[in-house]
């Protein structure tokens, strides 16, 4: 009972009215009002300011939602330990990627985990802000967050890095797939396919292309990754990516990364994120085998 109240404001909290949250747990609204005002009494004051449109937290309510997230994260890592010790592995993982991670590293990893343990329900929800994936960290809305170049933050902790140098992605059959390495002047006589300023290449790319006297010509943007490898798997434009990005696609020989001699120091960190503390154990045990795969790409490149 104690656990469903708790449930109950989170979901409050996290939908901003009581009948969102109603929506959410399949509970009557007045079970949820009853139950929270019940809570407020207890306490002596009330947890959210009441509008006719919505609900939004009080200073003293915002001190309970940060022990109610704790204690409902402990909970949930109590109820994986126990489920270890029968041998269900049951529970739940959740995951936050960057897009270009979601069809390759994360994929892979995925379907290992699953080898093992086919009781446990993986999320994946895709980002494209550092800050974003680390906020849903910090809030307890996912347990693991993979992404390149995260900045430093409070509550959480880096649980695995590689290091991955960008290069151009080409097409299989394109002139530059046989290549050692090409200038990257050689690459604006295509059409280039570039990420745009919402994402953490193009402002490396901008710099170098700056500091180089390049400007770029015959360019398509675009801030999804998906985008940018089926652009290049037409074999009619190049763009720029690390080897993490098209992994399956290069295993299938649809893509071939190749290193440019000017992108050599223009590396980046693919990082995996965990909560400060209180891991649960599922997830620790995923972060394990992102770990060991990420070490077996931290060069970068793979043929």
């Amino acid at each position: 009972m104690h656990a469903r109240l708790l449930s109950y404001v989170d979901e409050v909290a996290r939908q901003g009215s009581i009948r969102g949250a109603s929506e959410k747990l399949n509970v009557a609204a007045s079970a949820i009002s009853r139950q929270i005002k019940a809570l407020e009494d207890e306490l002596g004051t009330p947890l959210f300011h009441r509008t006719t449109r919505s609900l939004t937290l009080t200073s003293a309510g915002e001190i309970v939602l940060l022990h109610i997230r704790d204690t409902l994260r402990d909970m949930n890592r109590t109820r994986a330990l126990l489920e270890d010790l029968k041998g269900l592995r049951r529970g739940e993982v959740r995951v936050a990627m960057m897009s270009g991670l979601a069809a390759n590293i994360v994929s892979r990893v995925v379907l290992q985990f699953r080898q093992t343990n086919p009781w446990v329900n993986i999320g994946l929800q895709l980002m494209t802000a550092p800050d974003q994936m680390i906020g849903a960290i910090v809030a307890g809305d996912a347990d693991l967050a993979l992404g390149f170049d995260f900045p430093h933050r409070a509550n959480v902790r880096p649980l695995a890095v590689a290091l991955a140098q960008l290069g151009v992605v080409v097409a299989g059959d394109h002139p530059f797939a046989g290549r050692a390495s090409v200038r990257l002047a050689e690459c604006f006589d295509h059409t280039m396919v570039l990420a745009d300023d919402s994402t953490v290449i193009r402002p490396r790319l901008d710099q170098l292309f700056g500091h180089l006297g390049l400007t770029p010509r015959n360019v398509i943007e675009t801030n999804s990754i998906e985008v940018m490898r089926q652009l290049t798997m037409s074999g009619k434009a190049v763009t720029f990516l690390t080897a993490f990005d098209i992994e399956i696609d290069a295993q299938a020989g649809r893509l071939r990364w190749v290193p440019v001699l000017e992108l050599a120091r223009e590396t980046q960190l693919l990082v995996l994120l965990g909560p400060e503390r209180n891991a649960s154990a599922l997830a620790s045990v995923l972060a394990e085998q992102f770990k060991t795969s990420m070490g077996d790409g931290a060069v970068g490149h793979r043929a």
